[in-house]
Formats: structure tokens, C-alpha cells, sequence
């Protein structure tokens, strides 16, 4: 894992990136991987996170996946789930990180760690030596955003539903008249409604879920967003099939599994699991020192990071992927509560030559299942 200078993000001075934010991907795989059109042979970039979506790029049979984060343990939590599937078996990835639980002592995660362990860098072992309670509780729920998750799970919502009614919510089969009845006369209660008002506030997320300063450039109300956005993903598509909302309400996938975790991308994963490069950086950084002679890069998967920047500092990023990618190739990005789009009412010229794909971005948006994003960005820089 190459370490680089990060001073040059913005968000690099304002946020604590010492511990895992994210255990998960909580941005819709598929819809990602449909967006970017990976060919065999493309070299991608992608902004680490939990790991999850960058190793789904290597089941599309790209020459290069390099995931880049800021956080160290990011990178580190990315680099065991990598090395867990070079050296494990499918059942034994599972458990290690509690996606399926086991009372076969060879099938617990602190002996599943112990197998892992030796292949992995001096600083991503050190890192889970000394967390060794997330690898015994789970490392799926070990991160911040998963732990805020749990609160609303286990504390507050049985306070709103009872487990029948997640249950019900949840039960395949119902059609869609069903399931609009069911949302508007049993699950968005009045009592549902303030506990999205409290739980799920800019204030409350910041402080309990994300970071605060990732609201820097928040404007809107995440709330008055969600009351939309929920029915959407409760109604409009169908919930039992949802395996992020099932992890909110559940805390856990059952057999619903994100796209990296079903046993036949895990295996096409494997195939290709050392193209994957790990590095810490800033997406700045990165580009800056990305040798002009090397392959250009074809695919960005860039996560929400924009979100996070002043739209100076934004256009900045746009202008640096410009000098370093090839022509044609894609961007993918979210906006939770701060619009970014490279083509803007403020720049009708759009002198970067990126362009939107409006259409396959607002049909992407539509299949999207994590319900807390506002849009979905599918940009591609011209021929």
C-alpha cells in the first residue's frame, strides 16, 4: 500500500481519519457497475470506502482497480476484505466479517482472522490487533456508520414498530397496492415520522453517523428528503429484495447479499483479485502524481466525495481527472445534500469537455436502493 501526501484535500484538515467510518458501501453496487460500463482491459479508479465497491469492479475484468482513501483504516478494513478473499473460502469470508454466524470453532472470526493475518501489511495487522473486539463482534458492524444504524435498530425503532411489522414490511410476494396500503396505514405512523425528524437530522447524523464536517456545504434537510425517498424505496421498489435497507432494519443481509458478497461475483472477484492496487491519498493527490506516461484511466468511481468540497474545489478535481483520464471515460458519483454536476447553469460552456448523461443518470437513480442519496452523476468526458 503506497502512502502519499493528502494535504491538498480540503477535507483532509477538517475530518478525524484515524478509525472506520463505513464497514460497508452504502452507495447501490449495481448501479455503480451498470453507470461505468467496465470493458476487460480498462484501468479504474475508485475511492476505497469499506472496500466493497472497488473489489465489484474487479468482477467486470478490468486490467486495474486502484482504491485511494484518505482514511488508513479504510484502507486497511479494503485490504483484509481483499486478502480474506485471495486465502479464504466463500463460507469462511462470510463469517469472518458476520455476515453468517457458526458454532464451528473453525468457522469463528478471531480463528478466520488468524488465517488471514499473516498475508496481510505490518499496518493493516497492527490496526485489527489492536480493534480486536470489532473482529470478535462482527467487523460488518464495526464501523461508525453501522454503530449509528444499530442505535436506530435496537433502541429507537421498537419504540415506533414492532418486530411484526418489520417483519411484514420486509415479506416478499406483496404486490404493489399491497405494499402502498401497508406504508400508508401501518409503517409512516406519525411517531415514524419524528423519529426521522430527530434521528435521521443533519445534527444527529453528523454527530452520531458521519462526521460533522461533511455538512459543511449542506444547505437542505436530509429529513424532508428521506419522507420522499423512503416511500420510494418501500413501495415503488420492492423492500424484501433490498439488502441495505434489510441491514438497517435487520442487522444483517439474510440471503438478499450486496452484489460483492453472492458467491458468483465473490468468485469472479477472486479471479482478479490481484489487480487490485491499494494506495492513501486524496483524489488530488493521486492525480497530480499519476505519471502522464502511465495508462489513462477509463472509469471513476468517486463515491460522494464531492460532497465534502467547495464547488471551486470541486472543479479543481474535474480539471485534474481531465489530465489524467481517456477520452470517453466515465464518472460516477452521488450528491446526498450538495448538488455537484460538471455541467451547471453557471459554466453553459462546460470548458472541461465532461459531459452529463442525463438520461441513464436519472434511470440509474430510479434503481437506486440506498435511499438517503438525492442523485446519482453519470458524467463522461468527450472523444
Amino acid at each position: 500500500m503506497r502512502n502519499n501526501k493528502i494535504e491538498s484535500s480540503e477535507i483532509a484538515s477538517r475530518a478525524d481519519f484515524t478509525f472506520i467510518r463505513y464497514s460497508q458501501c452504502w452507495e447501490d453496487t449495481e448501479v455503480v457497475l451498470d453507470a461505468l460500463k467496465i470493458r476487460p482491459g480498462d484501468t479504474c479508479l475508485s475511492i476505497a470506502s469499506a472496500g466493497d465497491n472497488s473489489l465489484a469492479l474487479l468482477s467486470c475484468d478490468p486490467a486495474r482497480v486502484i482504491a485511494i482513501d484518505l482514511n488508513p483504516a479504510q484502507l486497511y478494513l479494503t485490504e483484509l476484505k481483499a486478502r480474506a478473499i485471495e486465502h479464504l473460502s466463500y463460507e469462511q469470508l462470510l463469517c469472518l466479517f458476520g455476515y453468517r454466524l457458526s458454532s464451528d470453532q473453525n468457522l469463528a472470526p478471531r480463528f478466520l482472522f488468524n488465517l488471514v493475518s499473516p498475508f496481510l501489511s505490518e499496518a493493516a495487522r497492527d490496526f485489527f490487533h489492536g480493534n480486536e473486539s470489532a473482529i470478535e463482534s462482527g467487523i460488518a458492524g464495526s464501523g461508525k456508520f453501522e454503530r449509528y444504524f444499530a442505535i436506530f435498530r435496537e433502541t429507537l425503532l421498537p419504540l415506533v414498530h414492532s418486530k411484526k411489522t418489520i417483519e411484514e414490511l420486509l415479506r416478499p410476494g406483496k404486490s404493489l397496492v399491497e405494499r402502498r396500503e401497508f406504508f400508508k396505514r401501518r409503517f409512516m405512523t406519525w411517531r415514524f415520522r419524528l423519529l426521522l425528524a430527530i434521528f435521521f437530522s443533519n445534527t444527529v447524523m453528523g454527530a452520531l453517523g458521519r462526521d460533522r464536517s461533511f455538512f459543511k456545504y449542506v444547505e437542505s434537510s436530509l429529513p424532508d428528503f428521506l419522507r420522499g425517498s423512503i416511500e420510494h424505496a418501500l413501495v415503488e421498489q420492492d423492500p424484501s429484495r433490498n439488502p441495505y435497507l434489510s441491514y438497517i432494519l435487520l442487522g444483517g443481509f439474510g440471503d438478499v447479499l450486496p452484489f460483492w458478497l453472492q458467491k458468483e461475483n465473490y468468485e469472479a472477484i477472486k479471479r482478479n483479485i490481484n489487480r487490485l492496487t491499494i494506495e492513501k491519498s486524496s483524489l488530488e493527490d493521486f492525480l497530480t502524481s499519476y505519471p502522464v506516461s502511465a495508462r489513462a484511466i477509463d472509469c471513476f468511481n468517486l463515491s460522494d466525495i464531492f460532497e465534502y468540497m467547495s464547488e471551486d474545489s470541486y472543479r479543481q478535481a474535474l480539471a485534474l481527472i481531465r489530465t489524467r483520464c481517456a477520452k470517453g471515460a466515465r464518472l460516477a458519483y452521488w450528491n446526498m445534500l450538495v448538488s455537484r454536476h460538471a455541467e451547471t447553469g453557471q459554466n453553459p460552456d462546460n470548458a472541461l469537455g465532461i459531459r452529463a448523461r442525463e438520461n441513464e443518470s436519472r434511470d440509474l437513480y430510479k434503481r437506486n436502493r440506498t435511499f438517503f442519496y438525492t442523485d446519482f452523476v453519470l458524467e463522461e468526458v468527450a472523444a
